[in-house]
């Protein structure tokens, strides 16, 4: 299964777009652009497996910079500041690490 099983492949675009300069990623923005806003929690525990490269049960920053990359492989890699600030934004037991939990809250919340 991929990403464009969950989502449409023109929101994925769309939310891409409007984060393609350095630094003008915002999770909360592009989880509405994309769509995932509106997915159900079984949804979202599935495109949160696709994300978690390594299948550790969580994303860690190094996976968390690659991030675009998972929607779109020639999307471009997180900048250091928006990969703290996305991970200071889910990782809520601050381990340094996101889990599923972490994105359902940042996404819903």
């Amino acid at each position: 299964m991929s990403l464009a099983d969950i989502l449409s492949p023109s929101d994925i675009a769309a939310a891409l777009r409007d984060c393609q300069a350095p630094d003008s990623f915002s999770p909360k923005k592009f989880f509405q652009i994309s769509g995932m806003s509106k997915k159900s929690s079984s949804q979202i525990k599935e495109i949160f497996r696709i994300l978690d490269n390594d299948q550790s049960g969580f994303i860690e920053e190094d996976e968390l910079k690659y991030f675009l990359q998972r929607f779109e492989c020639g999307a471009r890699v997180l900048t250091a500041s928006e990969t703290k600030t996305f991970l200071a934004a889910a990782d809520h037991d601050g381990d340094g690490k996101i889990g599923a939990e972490g994105i359902h809250l940042l996404i819903f919340i």
